[in-house]
Protein backbone atom coordinates (compact mmCIF):
# COMPACT_ATOMS: atom_id res chain seq x y z
CA UNK A 1 0.00 0.00 0.00
CA UNK A 2 1.38 3.31 -0.71
CA UNK A 3 1.32 6.62 1.33
CA UNK A 4 2.66 9.89 0.79
CA UNK A 5 3.84 12.80 2.97
CA UNK A 6 4.15 16.24 2.37
CA UNK A 7 6.71 18.02 5.07
CA UNK A 8 8.88 20.78 4.98
CA UNK A 9 6.54 23.91 5.35
CA UNK A 10 7.19 26.51 8.41
CA UNK A 11 7.50 30.34 9.09
CA UNK A 12 9.85 32.25 6.03
CA UNK A 13 9.33 36.04 5.19
CA UNK A 14 8.37 37.29 2.11
CA UNK A 15 11.31 36.86 -0.03
CA UNK A 16 12.65 33.91 1.34
CA UNK A 17 12.60 30.48 0.49
CA UNK A 18 11.59 26.87 1.36
CA UNK A 19 11.91 23.06 -0.16
CA UNK A 20 8.86 21.25 0.35
CA UNK A 21 9.27 17.26 0.10
CA UNK A 22 6.76 14.52 -0.94
CA UNK A 23 7.55 11.37 0.19
CA UNK A 24 6.55 8.26 -1.10
CA UNK A 25 6.98 4.97 0.69
CA UNK A 26 5.39 1.31 -0.20
CA UNK A 27 6.05 2.32 -3.92
CA UNK A 28 8.40 3.91 -6.40
CA UNK A 29 7.68 7.65 -6.74
CA UNK A 30 8.73 7.65 -10.37
CA UNK A 31 6.02 5.67 -11.46
CA UNK A 32 3.49 8.81 -10.75
CA UNK A 33 2.86 11.73 -11.72
CA UNK A 34 3.09 14.17 -8.88
CA UNK A 35 1.01 17.13 -8.61
CA UNK A 36 1.44 19.86 -5.72
CA UNK A 37 -1.51 21.37 -4.72
CA UNK A 38 -2.37 24.06 -1.99
CA UNK A 39 -5.28 25.62 -0.26
CA UNK A 40 -5.35 29.26 1.20
CA UNK A 41 -7.22 30.15 4.49
CA UNK A 42 -10.95 30.78 2.94
CA UNK A 43 -10.11 29.81 -0.47
CA UNK A 44 -10.64 26.57 -3.08
CA UNK A 45 -7.69 24.43 -3.17
CA UNK A 46 -5.36 25.38 -6.24
CA UNK A 47 -3.14 22.97 -8.35
CA UNK A 48 0.29 25.12 -8.78
CA UNK A 49 3.28 22.48 -10.09
CA UNK A 50 3.11 19.21 -11.32
CA UNK A 51 5.52 16.64 -12.76
CA UNK A 52 5.06 13.80 -15.50
CA UNK A 53 6.25 10.54 -14.88
CA UNK A 54 6.47 8.99 -18.28
CA UNK A 55 8.68 12.54 -19.74
CA UNK A 56 9.69 14.25 -16.82
CA UNK A 57 7.94 17.47 -18.17
CA UNK A 58 6.81 19.77 -15.98
CA UNK A 59 3.91 22.31 -15.43
CA UNK A 60 3.40 25.45 -13.23
CA UNK A 61 0.05 27.69 -12.85
CA UNK A 62 1.28 31.35 -13.64
CA UNK A 63 1.18 32.90 -10.22
CA UNK A 64 4.11 30.20 -9.21
CA UNK A 65 5.96 30.57 -12.83
CA UNK A 66 9.91 31.38 -12.42
CA UNK A 67 9.94 31.62 -9.10
CA UNK A 68 8.70 27.63 -7.78
CA UNK A 69 10.53 24.75 -9.11
CA UNK A 70 9.95 20.80 -8.93
CA UNK A 71 11.41 18.19 -9.20
CA UNK A 72 12.37 14.35 -8.65
CA UNK A 73 15.08 12.30 -6.81
CA UNK A 74 14.25 8.95 -7.27
CA UNK A 75 17.14 7.12 -5.01
CA UNK A 76 15.47 9.45 -2.53
CA UNK A 77 11.63 8.12 -3.87
CA UNK A 78 10.50 12.14 -3.23
CA UNK A 79 9.60 14.84 -5.30
CA UNK A 80 10.34 18.49 -4.08
CA UNK A 81 9.23 21.85 -4.52
CA UNK A 82 11.69 24.42 -4.36
CA UNK A 83 9.84 27.92 -3.39
CA UNK A 84 11.64 31.43 -3.93
CA UNK A 85 10.96 34.65 -3.51
CA UNK A 86 8.11 33.75 -1.15
CA UNK A 87 5.03 36.08 -0.81
CA UNK A 88 2.41 36.89 1.42
CA UNK A 89 -0.50 34.93 -0.71
CA UNK A 90 1.88 32.21 -0.78
CA UNK A 91 0.68 31.37 2.25
CA UNK A 92 -1.54 28.01 2.88
CA UNK A 93 -1.32 24.45 3.75
CA UNK A 94 0.53 22.26 0.63
CA UNK A 95 -0.28 18.96 -0.56
CA UNK A 96 1.06 16.66 -3.04
CA UNK A 97 -0.89 13.93 -4.33
CA UNK A 98 0.06 11.17 -6.88
CA UNK A 99 -1.55 10.01 -9.98
CA UNK A 100 -1.54 6.65 -11.70
CA UNK A 101 -4.35 5.00 -14.47
CA UNK A 102 -6.50 7.76 -12.91
CA UNK A 103 -6.33 7.00 -9.42
CA UNK A 104 -5.24 10.11 -6.52
CA UNK A 105 -3.17 8.83 -3.98
CA UNK A 106 -3.26 12.38 -1.65
CA UNK A 107 -0.70 13.02 1.58
CA UNK A 108 -0.87 14.88 3.89
CA UNK A 109 -0.24 18.71 4.09
CA UNK A 110 2.52 20.57 5.33
CA UNK A 111 1.90 24.63 6.18
CA UNK A 112 3.69 27.05 4.77
CA UNK A 113 3.57 30.76 6.51
CA UNK A 114 4.78 33.63 4.76
CA UNK A 115 4.68 36.63 6.83
CA UNK A 116 5.51 40.02 5.24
Amino acid sequence: RSSWQASGGGLVQAGGSLRLSCAASGVSSDDYTIAWVRQAPGKAREEISCISNSDGSTRYVDSVEGRFTISRDNVANTVYLRMNNLKFEDTAVYYCYAIQNGIAYWGKGTLVTVSS
